[in-house]
Order: C-alpha cells, then sequence, then structure tokens
C-alpha cells in the first residue's frame, strides 16, 4: 500500500510516495516550488501549455545563484534522476546549447549536463544517484547566464520508469505525486471575481470594491501592472478624464506615478503604488501568483473558476456571479467558450480602410525591451554564436531597445509564447556580442554593461473577445453615436508591422516593427464592448475588448483600459443591485451607470 507523506517548509510541498520493500519509490520535485529561486525567476509565461510554471537562469550572460530546496526520501538506494528541460535555441536549428545547467544533489554535481538537447520539453535522463540520507538538499546550477530552464526533477527507484511528458497523462502524474486533492479548495464566495492585474484589472477591482462589491482580484505574476510592472517596463499612454464622463480616469491616476519612458531602472514603474492602492480597499482579496486554468459554466454563464498556486500547486476554486476577464489574452473567456477572434478581419467583411483585403492570423507583436549602462571601467560579453548574427550593416547601433524590439507577428502570440520571447532573446544578445566585441566601434561601448533585458514579452494584441458591439475604423474616424458611450480613447490608430529592412536582413527572423498612426479625434467607447455576447455574466476589460484588428489600434493603450476597468467596476456593482447582467445594465440602467460615471470612484470621491 502507498503511503503519502508531506514536507512542508517555505510555502513548499513535496510528497514523496514510500511502499514496503521490493516496490519503487518516486519523488517529484517542481522546480518553481524550490525553498529558494536564487537567481532564477520563476516563468508562467507558457503554464498553459506546459501544465506548469518553470525556472529561468536569466543572467544576461553571467551564471546566477543556485536554486536550492530540500528533499526528503523515506527509502534508501539507487534513485535514476530525470530533469523536465529543453534546449531552448534547437528550435531555430542551432547546433549549440546555451541553457547548459547541472544539478546537484547532497553538494555533488551529477555528470550529466542540463539543457543540452531537445527542441521540446522533455525528460532528460541525469543518470542515477545513491541516497544515504533521509533529508539531502537540490541545487540547480546554472552555467551560462544565458536562460537555462527547468520544469521539474523525477528521482525513482524504478528503473523503467519514464515520467510522461505530455497531457493529460503528465497532468495526472503529477496531481498523484503532488498529492494534489480531488477537489479544489474553497477560495470563498465573491461578488465579482476578476482575472487579470494589469492597469485594467486593478482599475476594475478598485472600482467595484469602493462601490461595495466583494472582489477577488486573481494574478499569475508577483506584481501588479501587467505592461505597466517593472517586469515588462512601458508607461502609461492615452489621456484620461475627458468628457463625456471626465472623472473616468481618477483610479488610473492614483495607479499611476506620471514617469515616462519605457525601458528604464524599475523603481520608474512603481509596483509598490500599485499594491498600496490594492492593499488599502477591504474589499479586495488579492490572490498573486495564481493562475486560472479552468471555468466551470452552466446555462451560458461562469458558476466558479479554477486557478493554481504557482509556486505550491494548491489549487483553489472561486465562486461568483460576475466574473471578467483582465487578462489581456482573453483567456477566461475563451475557457468560459466565450465568441473570440484573432488576426485580421478582411476589409469586405468589416469595411475598413485600414483593414487588408483578405483575412489573415496577423497579429502586433510582443515586445522585450533592454537597456544597458555607462560604468566606469570596460566590461565584457561573451561571444553568441547560438544567437542571431550580425554585421556591421544589420547592427542595431544601440544600447537601448524599446517597444520597437517585436516580434512574432505571423505566430500565433498564445501559443507559442516561449518561441517569441526566445527569438527576440537571440536578437538581443546577438546584437549586443556583436557591439560589444566585433563592431568597428566596439570600443565606445567597452564600458556598457548589458544591465537588463525582459524575460517577460509585452503582449499587444491576442484575443479579442467579442460583444453586442465590435468596434470598427469607421466608428472611430466617422464618430458613430452610441447611446452607451463612455470610455473616450485618445490615442491614434496604431498598428505595427515587420520593420522593412530588418525583414530584408533577416527574412522570416525580424524583430524590429515600425507603427503606422492615423490620427482620431477623441472618441468613446461603447459600454457593450465591454461584455461578451455569449456569456452572460462575463465582463472583459483592457486589450481583450470587444473590437476589430483595426480598432485596436487605438484602445490598447494601458490608461484607456485602465478607464474601461473602472466602468465595468461601476456596471457590476449596478449587476448587483439589480440582480441583473451585464447587457441587462445595459438594457435598464443606462441612466445609473452614466450617473456612477459622473460622479467617479476616485479616492476623492468617496
Amino acid at each position: 500500500m502507498k503511503v503519502a507523506t508531506a514536507i512542508v517548509g517555505a510555502m513548499l510541498f513535496f510528497f514523496v510516495f514510500a511502499a514496503p520493500a521490493g516496490f519503487a519509490e518516486t519523488i517529484l520535485v517542481e522546480a518553481e516550488s524550490f525553498e529558494t529561486t536564487g537567481g532564477w525567476v520563476v516563468d508562467q509565461q507558457s503554464i498553459d501549455r506546459m501544465g506548469s510554471a518553470y525556472l529561468l537562469a536569466h543572467g544576461l550572460g553571467a551564471p546566477v545563484e543556485d536554486a536550492a530546496t530540500t528533499v526528503r526520501f523515506t527509502t534508501p538506494g539507487i534513485y535514476y534522476v530525470f530533469v523536465r528541460t529543453k534546449n531552448w535555441v534547437a528550435p531555430f536549428g542551432v547546433a549549440d546549447a546555451p541553457g547548459r545547467f547541472g544539478l546537484l544533489i547532497d553538494g555533488r554535481a551529477l555528470r550529466t549536463t542540463f539543457g543540452v538537447e531537445g527542441a521540446d520539453w522533455h525528460w532528460q535522463p541525469g543518470g542515477t544517484v545513491s541516497i544515504t540520507k533521509e533529508s539531502v538538499p537540490l541545487a540547480l546550477h546554472d552555467l551560462t547566464g544565458f536562460e537555462g530552464r527547468c520544469d521539474a526533477i523525477v528521482l525513482t527507484t524504478d528503473a523503467g520508469l519514464v515520467p510522461p511528458n505530455d497531457n493529460p497523462a503528465m497532468a495526472r502524474f503529477r496531481a498523484r505525486l503532488l498529492g494534489l486533492p480531488e477537489e479544489p479548495a474553497d477560495a470563498g464566495s465573491y461578488d465579482l471575481v476578476i482575472v487579470g492585474g494589469g492597469i485594467a484589472g486593478t482599475c476594475t477591482a478598485v472600482s467595484a470594491a469602493r462601490l461595495g462589491l466583494n472582489v477577488a482580484l486573481i494574478q499569475n505574476r508577483p506584481v501588479l501592472g501587467g505592461n505597466n510592472s517593472s517586469e515588462v517596463r512601458v508607461h502609461l499612454n492615452g489621456r484620461i478624464n475627458l468628457p463625456p464622463w471626465p472623472a473616468l480616469g481618477d483610479v488610473v491616476k492614483e495607479l499611476d506615478s506620471g514617469k515616462r519612458g519605457n525601458a528604464q531602472p524599475a523603481a520608474g514603474y512603481d509596483d509598490d503604488r500599485k499594491l498600496a492602492v490594492v492593499r488599502k480597499e477591504k474589499n479586495i482579496r488579492l490572490f498573486l501568483n495564481t493562475h486560472v486554468y479552468k471555468a466551470q459554466t452552466r446555462d451560458n454563464r461562469i458558476t466558479a473558476v479554477i486557478a493554481t498556486d504557482i509556486r505550491t500547486g494548491k489549487e483553489m476554486r472561486f465562486t461568483a456571479p460576475l466574473f471578467a476577464d483582465c487578462t489581456g489574452d482573453g483567456n477566461l473567456g475563451y475557457l468560459a467558450g466565450a465568441d473570440w477572434r484573432m488576426g485580421r478581419e478582411s476589409r469586405d467583411e468589416t469595411g475598413e480602410s485600414l483593414a487588408p483585403q483578405k483575412p489573415d492570423k496577423m497579429t502586433m507583436g510582443a515586445s522585450v525591451q533592454w537597456y544597458a549602462e555607462k560604468t566606469d571601467a570596460a566590461t565584457s560579453f561573451p561571444d553568441c554564436p547560438w544567437a542571431l548574427q550580425f554585421s556591421e550593416e544589420t547592427c542595431c547601433d544601440a544600447t537601448r531597445g524599446d517597444w520597437d524590439w517585436e516580434a512574432g507577428m505571423d505566430r500565433d502570440q498564445i501559443a507559442e509564447t516561449e518561441l517569441i520571447r526566445d527569438h527576440l532573446l537571440r536578437a538581443v544578445y546577438g546584437n549586443w556580442a556583436f557591439q560589444k566585441n566585433k563592431s568597428k566601434d566596439r570600443d565606445g561601448y567597452a564600458n556598457y554593461r548589458l544591465c537588463w533585458v525582459a524575460y517577460i514579452a509585452g503582449k499587444r494584441e491576442s484575443r479579442r473577445l467579442l460583444g453586442d458591439v465590435v468596434l470598427r475604423q469607421q466608428d472611430l474616424q466617422g464618430r458613430t453615436r452610441f447611446p452607451d458611450a463612455f470610455v473616450t480613447t485618445t490615442w491614434t490608430i496604431d498598428l505595427h508591422y515587420p520593420a522593412p529592412d530588418n525583414t530584408e536582413h533577416f527574412p522570416g527572423l525580424q524583430f524590429r516593427s515600425i507603427a503606422k498612426h492615423t490620427p482620431i479625434e477623441p472618441y468613446p467607447i461603447p459600454y457593450r464592448c465591454l461584455y461578451s455576447r455569449n456569456v452572460d455574466n462575463l465582463f472583459m476589460a483592457g486589450r481583450c475588448v470587444s473590437v476589430t484588428h483595426v480598432a485596436l489600434g487605438t484602445v490598447r493603450v494601458m490608461r484607456t483600459g485602465g478607464m474601461m476597468g473602472e466602468l465595468v467596476g461601476m456596471a457590476a456593482s449596478l449587476c448587483r443591485r439589480h440582480d441583473t447582467t451585464p447587457r441587462g445594465v445595459y438594457r435598464s440602467h443606462l441612466d445609473e451607470l452614466k450617473q456612477l460615471a459622473a460622479r467617479g470612484v476616485g479616492s476623492a470621491n468617496r
């Protein structure tokens, strides 16, 4: 009979399945649950595809500090070791392996070097190890500082075990070895559950909470702010506090320090300021590092969402009569079966002059920003033969990479997030290595040090959830008058395309973009773009709202998304007051929504 024992420490859960003599023992250690991550970072961007987050050795070419934990064994003996990893440059056809790392067990390194093979995630065999102690330390030892990655470790006395690598078998394997209960823990019942803690989601939560709703705000990163956080570092754009409802934007203003500039030091993005605003609200329960992966539905309504704590694996169930998708990717809507689009509509379908003749899957891309700083002494940077290769003609002469270090317009921004990010990392590292080591101007770069490169890609576009109104270019330019006009968008119709010269030099591997701006007059977006047309209790705010690809060019900037969140919070309060749906607010309570918008929910108006 199998016996499960749990060792708990520092929010860490290991489950060891021991058996009487003659039976195998297998231990699964999730890398993201290590007691100390050292210099490794938790990367959750591909969690839906992989089934879990992983640790990434993001050291900008300098090996990072070890990640470490302790595992308890109940049976001494010879254990077979497997590490789930990949060679992250293999998908690009490169015969090298920059993401190399080792595994130390009880202070001794295994002979196997990990991260050297396989274009896809897989269980790399690591040989055997003799375990003689009950408590044994494990450590991930980075060898390069160039994006080594580890998802999990398996140690087993079963010589015939091959850990499953594909879902659903891998999900069942994980659940069994982690001892996850069949039913998730009850995380509570709320008036409104918000998935996504960017500017739009944070404003939704604050607005609803100040109007008396009991709110859960679920964010799958350790910080709030999304693209405006210290992880991505994009400043806020768009104007706020404009007619016809000048109080909209008051909450945005509380979150916004007003500091300008992309790819700047972390302090400029005020993570603590956003967190403090949320923490002040007694009606908000904040769940950071928590990822929603399932929606339970009935009769065209979401009844609950299931989420997992990224670090511990603990599963939780959140119930509410109302939900808001502020994920950017439209993840909650997708899980709930909401209607959605991704890519560009045709000109015949939408009547938009900026739309292409034929529909396609092209989206605006994701950016990996970066910067270097001048130092008092010369610094070195290794050659990167596995990165994109540059010449005097193709090199980008730069010490900072802004929004236009953008890629993935021809890729799936959701399914291929890791690949897109990795391609941009190869571009950044390859360009910097050329500048430092081979450029005719290398003496001018001698005292520059690469200080920061984003590992969380800043997305612009993926799924758009469809509402009762799908906003189009001609609505913006022709100033269509909607009775439910509220959130004023002020940015241009800003659409991104691959930079022609970059495409010429790197065909199929472009990593730079251009922006084509079509001016508009400030225009109020209708409320009916902010709720799903077929999931009756689902709001949305941010870049996943109901617009065409062309119209997304203006509404996607974060101050505008924040005002959407303020309005959604107001509408949610009316849903509770009148026991109605988001659509019901439009049909029967629009005047009340206008009253709330006129008053606003800023801290000064409370």
